[in-house]
């Protein structure tokens, strides 16, 4: 079944498979794609056998994150300061509340990494119960290079790696590896194929009662949560970035002609 940005599969009795399927534009991150997901993940809910809902990709890319040219769209319709921060909010607070989505819904969720991932792409993973990557995997956070911060990201991120991490991977912008993923708690498993962990995870999953799935997940988020005032501060923070002089401008112009902001 193809929901436009994704393909959904049923896979054995107990798996759903949501495929990132637009490798032309790096499954960037826009409106579409979170509606499909979440639609993929009603799917999930109202399937009573389902107990794992695996994210992937082929080709390359799992996800490089915020697409520039919606992100962008306000500004070369020539669009006021104000509704330029409107624009940030609105999709600041529609991309945290998928993340968010993924860590309540009563599924356990593995996103399978294989390639690069990128800004928004981190926080899709991060905000998965566990992270499968192969030795392709590159994960990088580079919105400060355009004047933002991954500040819808960092609060799943630094729940899953702790605060280092996710402050050096946003002030350097630098990639971590595969192995470097997973010595820093993002990734939990390296290996060629996930076809194993899948396995693994069915010869348990299928053998509890799904609502402890959710009971457990609910839990764990409540020891460690991501509020309502951090959701806020995340939200405002990223429409006050997304709103300077020239953000938009440098967003425009990487996804008209492909050159960075530094490039003149």
């Amino acid at each position: 079944m193809s929901h436009g940005t994704v393909r959904v599969r049923h896979q054995e009795p107990a798996v759903l498979r949501i495929t990132l399927n637009r490798p032309e534009r790096g499954n960037t991150v826009d409106s579409a794609l979170i509606a499909d997901l979440h639609e993929a993940l009603d799917g999930a809910e109202k399937a009573d056998d389902c107990r794992l809902v695996v994210l992937d990709s082929p080709g390359g890319t799992f996800c490089n994150g915020m697409d520039m040219g919606e992100a962008a769209g306000d500004n070369r319709t020539g669009a006021g300061h104000g509704r330029d921060a409107e624009r940030g909010a609105d999709s600041g607070s529609a991309f945290l509340g998928l993340l968010r989505r993924l860590t309540e819904v009563p599924r356990m969720t593995l996103a399978c990494v294989d390639g690069r991932v990128a800004g928004g792409g981190v926080g899709l993973a991060a905000a998965c119960d566990l992270v499968h990557t192969t030795p392709r995997g590159v994960f990088s956070l580079p919105e400060a290079l355009w004047g933002l911060l991954p500040c819808s990201v960092l609060p799943f991120l630094a729940r899953r790696t702790g605060a280092h991490t996710a402050g050096t991977m946003t002030l350097t912008t630098l990639p971590l590896t595969a192995q470097e993923a997973v010595h820093r708690g993002l990734a939990d498993e390296l290996s060629p194929d996930a076809g194993p962990l899948v396995r693994r995870l069915l010869s348990r999953l299928t053998k509890i009662d799904a609502r402890m799935i959710g009971e457990a997940k609910g839990y764990l988020a409540a020891l460690h949560p991501v509020t309502a005032e951090t959701e806020r501060r995340a939200v405002t923070e990223f429409a006050r970035l997304a709103a300077a002089p020239g953000v938009r401008e440098g967003m425009a112009r990487y996804a008209a002609e492909g050159r960075y902001p530094w490039e003149r």
